[in-house]
C-alpha cells in the first residue's frame, strides 16, 4: 500500500481544488474520510466515484465512536499557486483531527481519502469523486487522532 491519485481525478486535483477555493459551485467542498478496509492500491485508483468505492466489499468506511468525515470548504482550503522556481503546483489542506476517536467502537484505520464533492446540499456519495488515498495505519483508542498533511500538501503536479 501507498499514497496514490485516482484514475479519474488525475490532471484535475488543482482544478479541484481552486473550484472549492472559490465557491464554483456555491456547495463545493473538499471530503476527508478514513477506511478500516481497503483494496490493493491498483484496484482502488479504478473507483470514480466515492459511493462505488464504498460499495465494494473490499472496501470500509471508518465507523469508530465519534467518526465523521471531514467537511472542508472555501474557507478552509486555499487555491494552490504556480511554483515557477521548482516547476510545479502543490495542493494542501490543513492537518485534520478526530477529536475522541474511537473508545467504545474502535477501528484500526489503513486509508485516508482525499474526495471533492461539487454539491454538499443535494449529493450522494455517487457524486463525490475520489480525489488521492494515502496511507493511514491508526488504531483509534477514544484520544484524538491527527492526519499531518506534509509540508509540501497532500497532492503535487510536475
Amino acid at each position: 500500500m501507498a499514497n496514490g491519485v485516482f484514475n479519474i481525478a488525475k490532471g484535475r486535483v488543482n482544478e479541484l481544488m481552486v473550484r472549492v477555493d472559490t465557491n464554483d459551485p456555491t456547495n463545493s467542498a473538499i471530503i476527508v474520510t478514513l477506511l478500516k478496509a481497503s483494496v490493493a492500491d491498483a484496484t482502488l485508483e479504478d473507483f470514480d466515484d466515492l459511493g462505488a468505492l464504498l460499495a465494494d466489499a473490499g472496501n470500509t468506511e471508518a465507523d469508530f465512536t465519534n467518526f465523521a468525515r471531514k467537511t472542508l470548504v472555501d474557507t478552509d482550503v486555499t487555491s494552490p499557486t504556480p511554483d515557477d522556481a521548482n516547476n510545479r503546483q502543490e495542493a494542501d489542506i490543513p492537518d485534520q483531527t478526530f477529536a475522541s476517536a474511537g473508545g467504545a467502537t474502535n477501528n484500526t484505520l489503513v486509508k485516508l481519502l482525499i474526495c471533492y464533492d461539487s454539491d454538499t446540499g443535494s449529493g450522494t456519495d455517487a457524486n463525490i469523486i475520489p480525489l488521492t488515498h494515502h496511507d493511514f495505519s491508526v488504531t483509534t483508542n477514544g484520544g484524538d487522532i491527527v492526519a499531518q498533511i506534509a509540508a509540501t500538501g497532500f497532492f503535487r503536479a510536475a
